[in-house]
């Protein structure tokens, strides 16, 4: 029977190890500590991304509950989504930031055009 040659995937995967190892300090190879080093920095990734979405998200509804905007904070989403309007939570946060007198015009550009009892689904 021929010999079987490896793969690109285990050499990447080999290199990739090897370039984590090379940024500990201490003795030999630590398998160990470069699984747990990967596995943290996927976890830690994802929880970033989810502490930022809860930021923005706390800064849009502060500035609603200032009085502001006409609003709560999930009917504000939903008639967002509903007209279509392509602003991200992100967006949205650094609007209030630079300026909470846009969204305060923003409200109200969306209120003028959606009908409640259209999106609460009662006609």
């Amino acid at each position: 029977m021929t010999r079987t040659r490896r793969g690109y995937i285990a050499r990447r995967r080999r290199r990739k190890a090897s370039s984590f190892i090379a940024s500990f300090r201490g003795g030999p190879l630590k398998t160990q500590q470069d699984i747990r080093a990967l596995a943290s920095s996927h976890r830690d990734r994802n929880e970033q991304k989810r502490n930022c979405r809860r930021l923005w998200i706390t800064r849009i509804n502060s500035v609603i509950r200032e009085g502001w905007v006409y609003y709560n904070y999930s009917k504000l989403i939903h008639d967002l989504y509903k007209r279509q309007l392509l602003l991200n939570r992100k967006i949205l946060a650094q609007i209030v930031i630079a300026n909470k007198n846009c969204l305060y015009l923003l409200s109200n550009e969306i209120i003028k055009k959606v009908n409640w009892k259209e999106s609460a689904g009662v006609i």
